[in-house]
């Protein structure tokens, strides 16, 4: 009998789905998502380099100890916020959003809303 799929493999295969289709480089770097039970975390990565050009997450020293709860949706458009004023310093300002294979919705969205109002474009 077949085994159903649990939610790490189903997401992992959401993942590789989506990265196919997008790569980021240094004029357009990608934006990657990892959401932990406890933390989100936001990068910018130049895929031709292989290196990471931006990053954020809510145990950044300017963001460590705000919030009571960091893995929640205020957290994550804080982490949004703060990802978008790096990258404006670094002179990125356009990205192509990687979701990770986490459904848009909750705190991915609420990181993705902040970074747009950051003025990032995607």
């Amino acid at each position: 009998m077949l085994k159903k799929p649990d939610r790490k493999t189903l997401r992992a295969n959401r993942r590789l789905r989506v990265r196919k289709k997008i790569y980021g480089t240094a004029g357009r770097p990608r934006l990657n998502v990892f959401r932990s039970l406890n933390n989100i975390y936001a990068q910018l990565i130049d895929d031709d380099r292989g290196s990471t050009l931006v990053a954020a997450s809510t145990l950044a020293p300017e963001l460590k100890g705000k919030f009571p709860s960091a893995g929640n949706k205020e957290a994550a458009a804080a982490v949004g916020d703060l990802l978008a004023k790096k990258a404006l310093e670094a002179g990125i300002k356009k990205v192509v959003f990687d979701r990770a294979g986490y459904i848009y919705h909750g705190r991915i969205k609420a990181l993705a809303e902040a970074a747009r109002a950051g003025g990032l474009e995607f």
